[in-house]
């Protein structure tokens, strides 16, 4: 019989032969702090902004913004809210720029300012509402911070989610500092947030529905097409991006109707249903440095499955695509907006009222920090004439990392329909012919067979260690392989 000590263990063939008594957990590496809310208020916060002072700005769906004292990590004592505005209409967008905070709301875009100092907006300039609402209760709009030019973009919920009754429904639109509204892609569905990448590259979450077969993360293009042809009625109304195009061919694949429409861009990562979540939402990238090694890449929050995902993202043929994976689960609601503080802190809040999610509580204000201790995760996943090339995060164990048996691939798509989702088609297995691991001790190159452009590839690594041992935190990632490097 084992000693008592090695019986706690368990061999998975490494060197040293044994694993420890327990796997890291995401906790171990991400902790997840929750943010106390007054007795009374009502949060379900929509939007995020970081104000000078570490405040926290947060806007509710009820019309509220709160400003947020001591919610850094570091800081002491209870966070303090503040009401600075209320008597909004559902604000989906913050963005502070010279003294003033810019709130998108659905109706409008809006400038506000403490003149007086006392902590509550006293001005209230509207400064564009060029888009059409009604009442239906699907019109959402979701507003980024300021681009490098000062520009707000706004992205506008199809009425429905299906139908366009407003104008510029189904469309994304730029909001110059002088206040005039440049229309700028079309073909956006249902999006759940916008946000932009570390080169200032604009990117939107659009959901699963007609013409959208799984939920995905997309490029705003200038003058490009999103995909879905409803709003595009409102071609008429401007002259800005270039004639109307054709509708795309319902029933066919996004690779197809690309080769004929130069205007449609595809997804830069499909978020495959169901198993990357159901309602991804707000994008945030890490710029700061201080939150572990994933620098410059983009985090999604999740709404149905309450968690947050991870997207690296290259170009191919001056197309954008790249690869998804799990971060973090366990939040306390369904996470809506995500926004990075300069301490490396990252703040998320959502709601479940009317959508349901895992997190069973009805809003919640949460911040995630980094520990110190770098997890072990497929850090890069970059698309080759051949097949692929990994970054990982810390050295491998070179017997199972160079081992073709430690991985697994799956291909697939969704159709390019009018009707609502798609389930999962045109499913090969490519195989992983053979790796060459990198002098570096953290990389590998997988020759491919079977590699298929504009699909889906789940990259399987069950049995890939790090050189201590270590199983990776995350062992998926879902690439999306919109163009094949050339040899």
């Amino acid at each position: 019989m084992l000693p008592k000590v090695l019986a706690l263990l368990t061999f998975v063939g490494f060197p040293g032969g044994l694993a420890r008594a327990a796997d890291p957990t995401e906790a171990d590496y991400y902790p997840i702090t929750p943010i106390p809310v007054p007795e009374g208020v009502v949060l379900e916060a929509g939007s995020l902004e970081i104000l000078p002072g570490d405040r926290l700005a947060a806007s509710s769906r009820r019309g509220e913004i709160y400003l947020i004292d001591k919610a850094m990590a570091g800081a002491s004592g209870e966070p303090i809210f503040s009401l600075f505005a209320s008597g909004l209409h559902e604000v989906l967008g913050l963005s502070w720029k010279d003294g003033a905070l810019y709130a998108t709301q659905r109706p409008e875009v809006t400038r506000m300012v403490d003149t007086d100092g006392d902590g509550r907006a006293d001005i209230f300039d509207a400064v564009n509402s060029d888009w059409g609402i009604n009442g239906d209760y699907h019109e959402y709009a979701f507003g980024s911070r300021h681009d490098a030019e000062g520009n707000l973009w706004v992205v506008l919920c199809l009425t429905g989610s299906g139908g366009a009754a407003s104008d510029f429904r189904g469309w994304c639109v730029r909001i110059t500092p002088e206040g005039k509204m440049l229309p700028t892609c079309s073909g956006v569905r249902s999006p759940g947030g916008i946000g932009e990448n570390h080169l200032g590259d604009m990117f939107y979450c659009d959901n699963q529905g007609p013409w959208n077969g799984s939920s995905s993360l997309k490029y705003l293009k200038p003058g490009g097409f999103m995909g879905s042809p409803t709003g595009n009625r409102y071609y008429a109304l401007t002259d800005a991006i270039g004639p109307q195009p054709p509708d795309p061919k319902s029933g066919s694949r996004m690779v197809i109707e690309r080769e004929k429409l130069p205007e449609l861009v595809p997804p830069a990562c499909v978020l495959p249903h169901g198993k990357m979540g159901q309602s991804p939402a707000g994008i945030a990238c890490d710029t700061t440095g201080r939150f572990g090694p994933f620098v410059n890449q983009l985090f999604i929050a999740e709404q149905t499955q309450s968690t947050i995902q991870r997207v690296f993202l290259e170009k191919v043929n001056g197309v954008y695509q790249g690869a998804c994976f799990p971060f973090r689960k366990g939040f306390g609601s369904g996470n809506v907006a995500v926004r990075f503080a300069p301490d490396g802190s990252l703040f998320t809040s959502g709601t479940n009222r009317g959508w349901g999610s895992t997190g069973r509580a009805p809003f919640a204000l949460e911040r995630v920090n980094w520990s110190g201790k770098t997890p072990f995760e497929v850090l890069e996943m970059r698309a080759a004439p051949d097949g692929f090339d990994l970054v990982f995060t810390d050295n491998v164990d070179p017997a199972t990392a160079g081992d073709p048996a430690s991985y697994a691939m799956e291909c697939y798509t969704y159709i390019y329909q009018s009707s609502y989702g798609s389930p999962i088609v045109d499913h090969t297995v490519p195989k992983i012919a053979s790796v060459r691991l990198g002098d570096d001790g953290k990389s590998a190159h997988l020759v491919v067979d079977g590699l298929v452009k504009g699909n889906i590839h789940e990259l399987q690594l069950p049995g890939v260690r790090a050189r201590d041992g270590r199983p990776l935190l995350h062992p998926v990632g879902y690439y999306t392989l919109n163009e094949i490097p050339a040899r």
